[in-house]
């Protein structure tokens, strides 16, 4: 089967089919032969086309970027989970009834007060203190990860793939 593409003709496989010679088949002022025919050929019943491919290198920056932004996401995540858990467990009264057992096993007149230490933006900060230590975490190890790789990739071929035309 040709293809032609900016004058150019290619096969199936995409080597080039040679221009016709003069007075040849298919020249100007040359003899026409019909096209010999072509057994036609079943749809649907060569299967799946299958593609073995080698990931040989990932490139760390775009390792990088990609691992920063999915950080963010999940930091985002952490920080809104933290404060709809910490409603939860303030809207079923978990602290008053945490603080009511350490007033009676210490005493009434204890200087602690469970709700200094869990009040909402005690717990929004720390989560968010965790999210921004995650974010540099993860992106580094994400790029670490990738640069190591490339390097075990060069030693002994990298990870080889199959992919198929279901």
């Amino acid at each position: 089967m040709h293809y032609t593409a900016g004058g150019v003709r290619f096969t199936v496989d995409g080597r080039p089919v040679p221009p016709p010679t003069a007075g040849g088949p298919g020249a100007p002022g040359g003899p026409t032969q019909p096209a010999p025919a072509r057994p036609a050929q079943p749809s649907g019943l060569g299967g799946p086309r299958r593609v073995r491919l080698t990931v040989s290198r990932i490139d760390p920056w775009s390792v990088m970027k990609l691992a920063f932004l999915l950080a963010v996401a999940i930091a985002i995540m952490t920080v809104v989970a933290a404060a709809v858990f910490w409603f939860v467990v303030d809207g079923l009264g978990t602290f008053d009834k945490i603080q009511q057992f350490i007033n009676q096993v210490v005493g009434q007149n204890t200087a602690v007060n469970l709700e200094d230490f869990v009040a909402f933006d005690r717990v929004v900060s720390l989560a968010t203190l965790v999210a921004i230590v995650n974010i540099v975490l993860m992106t580094a190890i994400a790029t670490i990860m990738a640069i190591l790789y490339n390097i075990t990739a060069a030693l002994v071929g990298g990870v080889h793939v199959t992919l198929t035309d279901d």
